[in-house]
């Protein structure tokens, strides 16, 4: 499931864009004001970013900026009623992979984010991820460590794959059980620990004291390279 961060602090607009994501089967969070949807980006590692530019606090312009300044930064849709020529050339200058000026119409909008989504998750599976001695070739879902192919079952390779697309960031046991099994926030489960074990042991060099697989106590895991 593909994750949206909305920034945009006119209450019905971010309330109607978030319902009408989630129908579209993406999870979505929202911001209201620039500071909160930038440490919201660094923190959740969205999938994508749709930025007003009209923002309390950091206005979208910044909070773009900052977004790029991290190579890693999810593309970003700006939505706002800038729609002044300047304002557009200097929202793609600065790294806005699309510029869309209200009023505007939903179908379009959610065509853009699928499109972009898409693009996205085509350059994913080009990459090539590695931490410590452990190299993941994503397009070929193969998993390598100290040059010897490692046979992890697909629960454990996606489930290491979402670890990876946090950037060190800590993802919780039910944000995993969701993105990787699909399942509720209701369920409870130790399902997501119990592969996570499983990792350890075949991409660590001592499970007790793990230097990549990390617990975050009281919340989940993170991956650290």
């Amino acid at each position: 499931m593909s994750r949206v961060l909305v920034v945009e602090d006119n209450v019905d607009l971010a309330f109607g864009l978030r319902n009408n994501l989630e129908i579209e089967g993406y999870e979505v969070e929202v911001a209201h004001d620039g500071g909160a949807g930038l440490a919201a980006a660094q923190a959740r590692r969205p999938d994508l970013v749709v930025l007003d530019l009209m923002l309390p606090g950091l206005d979208g312009f910044r909070v773009l900026k900052a977004l790029r300044d991290d190579e890693a930064g999810p593309p970003v849709l700006i939505l706002t009623a800038r729609g002044e020529e300047a304002d557009k050339v200097r929202g793609l200058k600065l790294g806005a992979d699309d510029y869309v000026t209200k009023p505007f119409g939903l179908l379009e909008l959610l065509a853009r984010v699928e499109a972009l989504l898409r693009r996205t998750r085509r350059g994913r599976l080009r990459r090539l991820e590695k931490f410590g001695d452990v190299e993941v070739d994503v397009a070929a879902r193969a998993v390598r460590r100290r040059g010897r192919a490692i046979e992890l079952a697909p629960k454990e390779l996606d489930l290491l794959l979402a670890l990876l697309d946090a950037d060190g960031a800590a993802v919780s046991r039910l944000d995993l059980l969701r993105r990787v099994w699909g399942y509720p926030a209701a369920v409870v489960t130790r399902t997501v620990d119990t592969h996570v074990a499983e990792l350890r042991r075949k991409l660590e060099d001592d499970v007790s004291q793990p230097r990549h697989v990390l617990t975050v106590r009281k919340l989940g895991y993170r991956l650290r390279r």
